[in-house]
Parts: C-alpha cells; sequence; structure tokens
C-alpha cells in the first residue's frame, strides 16, 4: 500500500481532491484492494456527515478509549475537509443573501415613490362662486362606475348636503350625502354606477334638494 497516496482517500471520499491529485488516487485504487475496501466503507460517509454538526461528526471519529477502530472508525481528516467546505459553503450563501438583500432594497428604493404615489383621478372639475363657496370634484373610473371625491369650503353650514350625478340620457344617481359642517368645509368621497363617459352634470344640492353648485361635464 503507498502510505502517501492512501492519505488522500479522506479528502478523495468528501472531493476534495484537484484533479491530478485525484487521478493519481483512482489509478492508485486499482492496485490496491486495501484502499478499495475502506472506501466501499466510506461511501456514504459525506451524506451521513452533513447531517450533523460537525463536533458530533467529529466526535464519532474515535471509538471508547481513543483508539481508532481501522475498519469502523472514520479517519479525524475526514472532519477537516467536511469543516473547510461547510466554512465554504456558509461563506458562498452570505454573499448570495447579501446580494439578493441589496437587488431587493434597490428595487424598493425604486418602486416605493410610486406605491405611495395617490392614484391619479381620471378627471378634474371645480366650481367657485362670488360669496367665497368653492367646489372640487375629483373623478376615477371604475369597473363599475365612477368614483367621486368631493372637497369644497364655504358651504351651507347646517342640513344635509348630497351630490346628484346626472347621465346624457337624463338620468340621474345620489352619489353621495352628507350632514352640513359648522365650517363650511367638506372632504367626502361618493360613488355611482354611472360610468364616468356617460355623466353630463354633478349638482350639490342642500337638504330642501335645492342646487348649490352645478358643475357641467363636456
Amino acid at each position: 500500500m503507498n502510505a502517501t497516496l492512501h492519505h488522500l482517500l479522506g479528502a478523495y471520499v468528501l472531493g476534495g481532491l484537484d484533479p491530478a491529485d485525484a487521478a493519481a488516487f483512482e489509478a492508485h485504487l486499482r492496485d490496491c484492494a486495501a484502499c478499495r475496501k475502506e472506501l466501499a466503507l466510506m461511501e456514504k460517509v459525506p451524506m451521513l456527515l452533513d447531517a450533523l454538526p460537525v463536533p458530533d461528526a467529529v466526535a464519532l471519529a474515535s471509538v471508547p478509549g481513543g483508539s481508532a477502530d481501522a475498519g469502523t472508525a472514520v479517519p479525524a481528516r475526514l472532519f477537516d475537509e467536511l469543516a473547510r467546505r461547510r466554512r465554504t459553503l456558509r461563506r458562498r450563501w452570505a454573499a448570495l443573501a447579501g446580494a439578493v438583500a441589496a437587488a431587493c432594497l434597490a428595487v424598493g428604493l425604486a418602486v416605493g415613490p410610486l406605491l405611495a404615489r395617490p392614484p391619479q383621478p381620471d378627471a378634474t372639475y371645480s366650481v367657485a362662486s362670488g360669496g367665497g363657496l368653492q367646489v372640487n370634484i375629483d373623478m376615477a373610473r371604475k369597473t363599475w362606475g365612477t368614483e367621486l371625491a368631493v372637497s369644497g369650503s364655504s358651504l351651507p353650514a347646517d342640513g344635509t348636503l348630497s351630490l346628484w350625478v346626472r347621465d346624457r340620457a337624463g338620468g340621474e344617481d345620489r352619489a353621495c350625502a352628507w350632514t352640513a359642517t359648522p365650517s363650511g368645509k367638506v372632504k367626502v368621497t361618493g360613488a355611482t354606477p354611472i360610468q364616468l363617459g356617460s355623466i353630463s352634470s354633478v349638482e350639490l344640492r342642500d337638504g330642501a334638494q335645492r342646487p348649490v353648485a352645478v358643475i357641467t361635464v363636456p
């Protein structure tokens, strides 16, 4: 038995040899029955060791009394190679995790402002009067109809106010209603099944159903 080549058995089992040493060891195997027998005993060692923490695996390298049983014990050099492979694997995973985290951060920084930006209305209309009254309406197209975001100031300070939407065929629908505020200000959202393209006008009415403001949609 070539003692120098036999010493490579552990590294060969764990795939730790460079191509030249691996080729030399495989040539040695053809003529060394002892190495072939030991290799057969160790074929499943890498798979079994990978399932154990390194300290536990090292503890299996010696039989009780501190002597190694050549037929059953695993040479300690195998565990040195195992530990080296695991350190290399951890470094690679750490580098990959860092790269993925950096990529996710970059995407988050790029997309974050877009997600935080409020949706833009499809149409915006406003009306004002000499008394200071002002009404603004943002309209957003929806599959079920139209969403209307209403804001206003100097509105009637008592009673109930309501927003009515009229379509181009002459029909109308109440989109929302609210109790007037003492400050005369409001910010409320309403909805109507009338599609945006079919709206002809929007009318704000007081509790007696008198028009307070009318917006014509071209």
